[in-house]
């Protein structure tokens, strides 16, 4: 099949590059000139493990290509994919402005039948809207499908590939069974519906899992008080098949392109039709407050005071395998640390650019280039992504070089036996039986 896909962010590019994979001829398409350069030179433009050589090998089969020429792809092509972006706006709803303007410049060079397929993130209506504009600017026909993406970040190509299902929305039976022939070596797990509810499946599945790992982190903020540890009651939660243990992971909560902005659209989505989504609400409120739990076990340790301390931070990446920092906790923490007064040293495995693009200037913060060099003299450890270069790290060299030894486990990466040749003061979140002894340790140190 000959496919343009608009759009080369993670969703476009991996799924052009994986549609190709299938053997199918695929032209991505993108406006900004230096993302075309960047893989027409052999790069990536994102951070996604395997991504580049998949990159590399199907455009040396001559099944993938890469340009800034819309029309000549559109042209070429029989399914046209709009992978665009939809950022927020300032009152959560998804900003439609770039999928308007692409579903426009698609009309105004169509050359005949196309189907035409949104895999953007969209609130329900968006595929009717984008069909009334190209009918507006064509006479050309064309069928209008919602295609709906799950892949997640940092395992984009597994998901892409392996696809727990695949959602088709579409009005019209023979351009939904074109698209599902597409995805067939895939799965056989196909759901086809109306456009509406394709729509909605997306923004329901991300706000459920949200919802799981806000309750989550709130059984772990009891489990610290009355004593239980989360990992332990989450296990045991997770047999039960109704429940299931994907998404139960205690820690600092959710962050990325897509959970915070989804569930900020859906609350928009459900207040436009007058209903209040007070369950989804309260999932955004504890996400955004958990983060902040390390901040507090800080504050705990050094008695409110953390002006003239020094903290290191491992992992800036809202989560490992990934450079993509857009809504990482790590943003907020920093930014508190440092008008606090503390001195922050700060490294990533990836996703130090980034972060510090988006971050801006801050006379607080010392980059550092490797694990051991930020958390070397300082006062505690703050670890907020669970890379595997911290994981596997060698704790007894890492509390040798710390000033005082303190760590922070915002992801409760570390077990029992890891932490048992050391004398860590360690909080992690939701384990109380990993801290005993905490209280007494803490008052033994003089600051």
């Amino acid at each position: 099949m000959n496919i343009t896909v608009i759009g080369t962010g993670y969703v476009g590019l991996v799924s052009g590059i994986c549609y190709a994979e299938l053997g199918n001829r695929v032209i991505c398409v993108d406006k900004d000139r230096a993302k075309i350069d960047t893989l027409l030179g052999g790069g990536i433009p994102i951070y996604e493990p395997g991504l580049q050589e998949l990159s590399v090998k199907n455009r040396e089969a001559g099944r993938l290509s890469y340009t800034i020429d819309l029309q000549e792809a559109v042209r070429q092509s029989e399914l046209v994919i709009l992978a665009v972006g939809t950022p927020s706006l300032p009152s959560g709803e998804a900003n439609l402005s770039y999928i308007e303007q692409a579903a426009a410049e698609i009309a105004d060079v169509m050359n005949g039948h196309k189907i035409i397929a949104v895999k953007s993130t969209v609130p329900v209506g968006t595929n009717e809207r984008v069909r009334d504009i190209i009918r507006s600017r064509t006479s050309e026909s064309f069928d209008s499908i919602s295609l709906p993406e799950f892949l997640r970040e940092g395992s984009a190509l597994q998901d892409t590939m392996h696809p727990d299902r695949i959602i088709i929305g579409a009005d019209n039976h023979e351009a939904a069974e074109t698209i599902a022939e597409l995805h067939r070596p895939l799965t056989d797990r196909i759901v086809v519906t109306d456009i509406r509810s394709a729509e909605m499946i997306k923004y329901a599945s991300n706000a459920f899992l949200a919802t799981k790992i806000s309750f989550v982190n709130e059984i772990a903020n009891i489990c610290e008080k009355v004593g239980a540890d989360v990992t332990l009651v989450a296990e045991g939660m997770g047999y039960d098949k109704r429940i299931g243990h994907a998404f139960l992971k205690a820690g600092i909560g959710y962050g990325g392109s897509c959970f915070p902005k989804d569930t900020r659209a859906l609350i928009q989505i459900a207040g436009n039709v007058d209903y209040e989504f007070k369950l989804l609400r309260a999932v955004v409120e504890v996400n955004q407050d958990q983060r902040f739990s390390v901040i507090r076990k800080l504050e705990t340790i050094f008695d409110g005071r953390l002006e003239g301390k020094t903290i290191a931070v491992w992992g800036l990446a809202f989560k490992p395998n990934t450079d993509d920092v857009r809504e990482s906790p790590a943003l907020e923490i920093i930014r508190h640390l440092t008008r606090s007064g503390a001195h922050v040293k700060a490294y990533d495995p990836i996703a130090i650019s980034n972060f510090q693009s988006m971050y801006g200037e801050d006379s607080g913060v010392e980059w550092c280039g490797g694990a051991m060099e930020a958390a070397a003299g300082a006062d505690a450890l703050c670890l907020l992504t669970e890379w595997d270069e911290f994981v596997q790290a060698d704790l007894q060299e890492l509390q040798s070089i710390l000033r005082k030894p303190i760590l922070i486990d915002g992801r409760n990466v570390f077990k029992e036996e890891d932490l048992a040749e050391t004398t860590f003061i360690y909080y992690s979140i939701g384990r109380p039986r990993l801290n005993q002894g905490v209280k007494e340790e803490i008052s033994a140190l003089h600051y």
